[in-house]
């Protein structure tokens, strides 16, 4: 845009903003802007503009940015800028020509927050009113006539690297005759900046690759605080809703398992167990035995159990992802060659840590896809020890006479030679040994 601003512009009395910014207007500005009431903002900045600041721009009481910088103007800062003191935040007459003192009205002006009045030609010393303002303040010269600065100023003007000089004016020296930045220093900050970010998001990568082989400290920390809660037969029925069939997630050789949600949100799989069938006390027992010390990210965690005469159950870590025979045998779902994997590998580390990782070795029984339960994250966790076997010493066996089910037992290259799956059963006391292709 070329030419002169339209003196007609001032009949737009409903104007709120007017930006003109970076063209290539000439010629002064009108005095006709003085009539836009409503004006808020005006932006005339990187043009040819040339004459005095007319004194009805500080006539517009709702101005709020008033940028005049990169142009031709001369003369004086009129004082009659204090009359925009409830309203003007933001001061830009940079690049000029402007000349004289800075009137002492800018001070007065009590929400400005930036002021930048380098490049001109002012004379004359900083106020000692300016002391009563925060802003961001840029009074650079053209010429080596710095102005004095207040003592009281020193630490507001320094913060800013506004003015520099002579260490008689209170301000610091400057480097090589100029104010810019020292890039080079702002170059090496924003690539060590760029080298931490890039660092931090390959740590955090790493980290999730390895997240399924990792054990995670702070569960295992505040594991045995969950041990130790106690939790009612109340409210374990007030959890369950009753123990309610709506609720029902599965059922057992010796008992059901329900979803519940305690009192404080947390959501739980509650095992009860059915005492009138034969062993299902020692079954009781013997999972209380086992979880009680046992520590594994693959092993299902206790958090609790309830023991009365009539009732007796478990409190268990609730699996949202269900078991394994589910997602083998439903058609609703399945898993991918890497997720099979991935809960191979579980389970293996389970009953490593079981056979070799605790003091006294134990021989879980009954590992079958119906007690291989799975997690948000599809991590396995081996749950059901009611029938485990603790080895002692000289090779003695301590185990309840309850017969396992048929389960799955992956061989220790995973498949057999043919690609099967090699299923054991245990049911009558021997080993049987068959396979099926997957």
């Amino acid at each position: 845009m070329r030419g002169n601003i339209p003196i007609g512009i001032g009949n737009i009395s409903s104007l709120v903003t007017l930006s003109l910014g970076y063209n290539e207007l000439s010629g002064s500005i009108p005095t006709l802007v003085g009539r836009l009431w409503n004006l808020q903002a005006l932006y005339l900045n990187g043009n040819k503009l040339q004459g005095y600041i007319p004194y009805e721009l500080f006539q517009l009481d709702n101005l709020v940015y008033l940028s005049l910088g990169g142009n031709q103007l001369c003369g004086s800062i009129p004082s009659c800028l204090g009359n925009l003191a409830g309203s003007l935040r933001n001061l830009a007459l940079e690049s000029n020509s402007l000349s004289s003192t800075i009137p002492y009205t800018l001070w007065r002006l009590a929400y400005i927050l930036h002021v930048n009045l380098s490049s001109n030609s002012l004379i004359g010393a900083l106020s000692q009113d300016i002391g009563n303002l925060t802003v961001v303040l840029e009074v650079r010269r053209r010429n080596s006539n710095w102005w004095s600065v207040p003592k009281l100023l020193c630490s507001i003007i320094c913060l800013k690297q506004a003015l520099c000089g002579a260490a008689r004016l209170h301000v610091p020296p400057c480097k090589n005759g100029t104010l810019e930045p020292n890039w080079r220093k702002a170059k090496y900050i924003i690539l060590g900046i760029i080298s931490v970010i890039l660092l931090v998001a390959s740590v955090f990568i790493l980290v999730l690759r390895r997240k399924r082989n990792v054990e995670v400290a702070r569960e295992a920390n505040s594991l045995p605080q969950l041990l130790w809660r106690r939790i009612s037969h109340l409210e374990l029925l007030r959890a369950t809703n009753g123990l309610n069939e709506n609720n029902l997630l599965g059922s057992g050789g010796f008992g059901s398992v329900y979803k519940g949600t305690l009192s404080d949100g947390i959501d739980v799989a509650v095992k009860v167990f059915s005492l009138q069938l034969e062993g299902a006390f020692k079954s009781f027992d013997r999972e209380c035995e086992m979880l009680r010390n046992i520590r594994h990210r693959n092993l299902i965690k206790i958090i609790s159990c309830c023991s009365e005469i009539d009732f007796k159950a478990l409190v268990l870590n609730y699996m949202p992802n269900g078991s394994l025979e589910k997602w083998l045998y439903s058609q609703n779902y399945s898993l991918n060659i890497l997720q099979r994997m991935n809960i191979m590998i579980d389970v293996a580390s389970a009953l490593e840590y079981l056979h070799h990782g605790y003091l006294v070795p134990i021989v879980h029984c009954d590992i079958k896809p119906s007690n291989i339960l799975l997690d948000d994250d599809m991590v396995a966790h081996v749950a059901d020890f009611g029938i485990a076997k603790l080895l002692g010493g000289g090779g003695s066996i301590t185990q309840t006479m309850t017969l396992a089910t048929v389960g799955v037992w992956i061989g220790r290259n995973g498949f057999n030679k043919r690609g099967c799956v090699q299923f054991w059963n245990f049911s009558d006391g021997n080993i049987h040994k068959k396979e099926a292709n997957i």
